[in-house]
């Protein structure tokens, strides 16, 4: 017999929002703005605001500038370190090359920005959206859109407690409670669980080219003073990645003698055995790289997908009763590695709109003036411009492509036009992979422990936690296609693209068994991405776990 479901309490607000991030607290703060009287509340997944986000990061403040002007002259604010200096290297296996700035398109330049820890940028958000009234609830996953008896979302619901890993009700079981909205804004980040059901009802991705992501791992570390330089932002590609397969990396020196060091993987790449937590490894014995890292103490690590399809790939953004905001759409504009101002913008245009559809007393209808202004904005416009870098480099390999999308860059800077049109993306990420039989395993150098970890002693400093007695939140669709294609065809990738060591393949009585260390989860989605048969499905945890990202 099924077990009968008590009914949830419900919280009724004018305004509901998913994800306490840039997008969602700028939304919350905007609205408040606007009138203190609206109701607004604001769902976080993670144990605190701040907990789960994980960037660079190199912030453009323009975002900042439109929701808080003056917030320059306050104390407090986490925007420490300006950029002093940008350099741009061309890594090879025996050296490097440093690339010109002026032969990089204006946009590129970090002039008047800030290298800071995000997390800590959310914090300070949060405490602003809290002085006017806004609600915040971390710790609490929405885990269920709720819809009314048209169609349109109404409302999310958080996820039960309590409940046990054979989905039986424990002895602290109670369900999870209903928040209730005039309209609800989704700002869960990349690959949301909840975006991902509203995109797929709606069909908000009609007519737009798949999104591209990248898997982004992030290391901080407090470096020696000698080694410390303030203020630079150092960017690179090449080594140790070969020519056709995407990605980057970057050093960003932070306040405190502190360094982020961050190395980014297209998904798109072909290769099962490639490793991205090995590439990151290798990539800082560098002989370019190695010596900041002398002496120093690495103090965190983390990893998150990156939404990188830009323009093109931009779902519709409105939908009957909320929106989409911030990287739950896609903002990112990828040859800068920055979207937090876009997320800013996003939240500050949707908030805007609804206040506006909320004093003509409108309320669980599409507001499409959001869908309908973004591309004119300041949010269309930075990706416009940015739109065929992405796609040419994933055409051409990355010498060649990084050429042209410099090209096309400049064509944009200049004269406001491209050459190339709008370049398709063409297939996902998972259809990107390639069976193993076209393929050679790479031999990756054991860590020494020093500059170069494994991924276990990396995921500790991660400060992720699950409770162990719970149904796994990584769901597989089907275990024996898993098995069939995952392993017998793919050489079992998700063992290497997972940067926290989730996913291994063990031999149980003689039978290959696939064992899912969900505790591990550092909640970066790239198993919900680039798993070739799209057979593992993302789901919240309970509560608010997962990584404790301090400083990220």
């Amino acid at each position: 017999m099924t077990e009968e479901l008590p009914e949830r309490e419900s919280m009724e607000f004018d305004v509901v929002i998913v994800g306490a991030g840039p997008a969602g607290l700028a939304a919350a703060i905007r609205l408040k703005q606007i009138d203190e009287a609206l109701s607004v509340v604001v769902l976080e997944k993670g144990a605190e605001v701040g907990a789960h986000i994980l960037s660079g990061a190199v912030v453009d403040p323009s975002g900042i500038d439109k929701l808080l002007p003056g917030w320059r002259e306050e104390e407090g604010h986490p925007f420490k370190t300006p950029v002093t200096r940008d350099q741009f290297l061309l890594l090879g296996p025996a050296g490097s090359i440093s690339l010109p700035n002026f032969l990089m398109p204006p946009l590129m330049s970090n002039h008047g920005n800030y290298v800071v820890s995000l997390g800590n940028v959310c914090r300070w958000l949060a405490e602003k959206a809290e002085a006017l009234g806004v609600e915040i609830y971390p710790g609490f996953a929405a885990a269920e859109v709720l819809y009314d008896e048209s169609g349109a979302v109404r409302g999310v619901a958080t996820g039960d407690m309590g409940v046990e890993r054979d989905g039986s009700h424990g002895p602290n079981f109670t369900r999870g409670m209903e928040l209730l909205g005039k309209y609800v804004l989704i700002g869960e980040g990349v690959r949301g669980s909840l975006a991902k059901q509203i995109i797929d009802k709606y069909r908000l991705d009609a007519d737009r080219e798949p999104q591209k992501y990248g898997i982004g791992l992030k290391e901080l570390w407090q470096v020696k003073p000698e080694n410390h330089r303030p203020g630079l932002v150092q960017h690179s590609f090449g080594w140790p990645l070969d020519g056709k397969t995407g990605g980057g990396s970057f050093l960003y020196h932070l306040e405190d003698n502190q360094v982020a060091v961050g190395f980014v993987v297209h998904l798109n790449y072909k290769n099962p055995y490639l490793y991205p937590f090995e590439e990151f490894q290798r990539f800082k014995t560098h002989q370019a790289i190695a010596p900041t890292f002398e002496g120093a103490k690495r103090l965190s690590y983390g990893a998150r997908a990156i939404s990188e399809g830009g323009y093109q790939s931009v779902p519709k953004l409105s939908f009957p009763g909320g929106a989409l905001i911030g990287c739950s759409a896609g903002l990112v504009n990828v040859p800068r590695i920055k979207g937090s101002h876009n997320a800013v913008h996003s939240g500050i245009l949707a908030a805007e709109r609804l206040a506006e559809a909320l004093a003509a007393g409108r309320s669980n209808d599409e507001v499409a003036e959001i869908e309908a202004d973004w591309r004119g904005s300041i949010i269309g416009k930075d990706l416009k411009r940015v739109r065929n870098v992405k796609p040419l480099w994933s055409k051409f390999g990355t010498f060649v492509g990084i050429a042209l999308g410099g090209f096309d860059m400049w064509m944009n800077s200049i004269f406001g036009l491209s050459l190339f049109g709008t370049v398709k993306h063409g297939k996902t990420d998972a259809e990107a992979l390639e069976p193993a039989s076209r393929h050679k395993p790479i031999d990756y150098p054991k860590p020494d422990g020093v500059l170069t970890f494994d991924r276990l002693s990396s995921v500790f400093l991660s400060n992720t936690n699950h409770e162990e007695d719970q149904p796994c939140h990584l769901k597989v669709r089907d275990m024996a296609l898993q098995k069939r294609s995952e392993l017998e065809v793919y050489a079992g990738p998700s063992t290497r693209y997972c940067p926290a060591g989730v996913y291994e393949w063990v031999e149980k009585e003689g039978e290959q068994t696939f064992v899912i260390n969900a505790q591990n989860c550092v909640h970066c989605k790239t198993c919900d991405i680039k798993d070739p048969n799209q057979n593992i499905v993302w789901t919240p945890p309970q509560g608010g776990e997962g990584p404790v990202y301090p400083n990220m």
